[in-house]
C-alpha cells in the first residue's frame, strides 16, 4: 500500500515511439540545446566583459540568458535520456526536482519579463528620473526579488505536490508537471489548488497585467511624440515585446494542455505544443536580443572578427 500511495517512480506516457528514428532524433534535440547553450553564452560574455554594457537593461537581458540555460538544463538532460530509451520511468525525487527547476524556470522568465518593463516604463515615461529611480541599487533590489519569491512560492506547491498519497504514477508529459501529479492524488486538493492559484496569480498573471499596463502607458507617451522618438522607443522596446509575446503564448499552450484530454490530441502534436513552453524562450531570446539591439549584435560581431583574426595570425607549428 505505501507503494501504491507514494510510488517510487513516475511513468511519462507522453513520448511517441518513433522506432529507429530515435537516434536522428536524439542527434537533433542535442544539436538544438548545443545551439541553446551555445547563443546564451554568447549574450552572457558579451554584456559581462563589455563594461559599456553595464546598464540595467543589459543586466536584465543577461539574467534572461542565464535563466535559459538553467531551464534549458531541467528539461533537455532527462529529454535527450528518455529519446533513445524504451522505458520512460523517472523516479520520484528526480521528478520533483524537475517539477521544481522548470516552474521556477517560467516563473524566473515571467518575472525578469516584469522588471524589464518597469525599465522600459522608467525610461521611456519618465526620463528625468531614470538615473535617479533605476539606480544600481534598486536593480538589484529588483533582481533579488524576480529570483528569490518564485523560489519559495514554487517551493511551497513543491512541498505539498509531494506529501500527497497518489492512485496512480502516470504522468501524460514529456516532462514532470506539477498539476498532472495533484490530479493523481486519493484525497481531496483543497489546499493544494489554493496555494497553486495564489502562486499562479503573483508569478504568472501579476507580471502579465503589469507588462501589459506599462506598454499601455509606453503607448500613450508615443502617441503624442515626434517620429524620431517613436523610433528610438520601438528600438528599445521591440525585443521585449517580442519576447513577452512569445512566452505569453508558450504559457498559454502549456496551461492549455495541462487542461484537456491529451489523449483526444494527436500525439506528435500534443508533444510539440508541450516542447514550445521549455524550448522556444531559450532559444528566440538570445536571437532577439542579439539581432535587434545594435549594441549588442555590434559587439558580438566584433567579437567573431577578433576570433577569426587571432586564428589567422596565429603562427604555424
Amino acid at each position: 500500500m505505501e507503494n501504491n500511495t507514494y510510488p517510487p517512480y513516475f511513468n511519462l506516457t507522453m513520448f511517441v515511439n518513433i522506432g529507429n528514428y530515435r537516434y536522428p532524433t536524439f542527434v537533433l534535440c542535442l544539436l538544438l540545446y548545443a545551439f541553446i547553450i551555445s547563443a546564451n553564452l554568447v549574450i552572457i560574455l558579451v554584456i559581462s566583459r563589455e563594461k559599456t554594457l553595464h546598464e540595467p537593461m543589459y543586466i536584465f537581458i543577461l539574467c534572461l540568458s542565464v535563466n535559459s540555460l538553467y531551464g534549458s538544463a531541467g528539461f533537455f538532460f532527462r529529454f535527450l535520456k528518455d529519446i533513445v530509451s524504451d522505458a520512460h520511468l523517472i523516479s520520484r525525487s528526480s521528478c520533483f526536482t524537475q517539477i521544481y527547476v522548470i516552474y521556477t524556470y517560467a516563473s524566473y522568465e515571467l518575472t525578469i519579463l516584469g522588471i524589464m518593463a518597469y525599465d522600459r516604463y522608467v525610461a521611456v515615461c519618465q526620463p528625468l528620473h531614470y538615473h535617479n529611480k533605476i539606480t544600481p541599487k534598486m536593480v538589484f533590489k529588483l533582481i533579488a526579488f524576480a529570483w528569490i519569491y518564485p523560489a519559495f512560492s514554487v517551493a511551497a506547491c513543491v512541498y505539498l505536490s509531494s506529501r500527497l498519497p497518489l492512485c496512480g504514477n502516470k504522468i501524460p508529459k514529456v516532462f514532470c508537471a506539477n498539476w498532472p501529479v495533484v490530479k493523481l492524488s486519493c484525497v481531496g486538493t483543497g489546499l493544494n489548488n489554493l496555494v497553486g492559484m495564489l502562486v499562479s496569480t503573483t508569478t504568472v498573471f501579476l507580471p502579465l497585467a503589469f507588462v501589459l499596463y506599462t506598454y499601455i502607458r509606453i503607448f500613450l507617451v508615443c502617441r503624442k511624440s515626434s517620429s524620431e522618438f517613436k523610433g528610438k522607443v520601438i528600438q528599445s522596446c521591440l525585443p521585449h515585446i517580442i519576447t513577452f509575446v512569445n512566452y505569453s503564448i508558450t504559457v498559454f499552450c502549456d496551461v492549455a494542455l495541462s487542461r484537456i484530454n491529451l489523449e483526444e490530441l494527436n500525439p506528435f502534436l500534443a508533444v510539440i505544443l508541450s516542447l514550445e513552453f521549455v524550448v522556444i524562450p531559450p532559444i528566440l531570446n538570445p536571437l532577439v536580443y542579439g539581432l535587434k539591439l545594435p549594441e549588442i549584435r555590434k559587439l558580438i560581431l566584433r567579437m567573431l572578427s577578433c576570433s577569426k583574426h587571432d586564428k589567422q595570425t596565429k603562427p604555424q607549428k
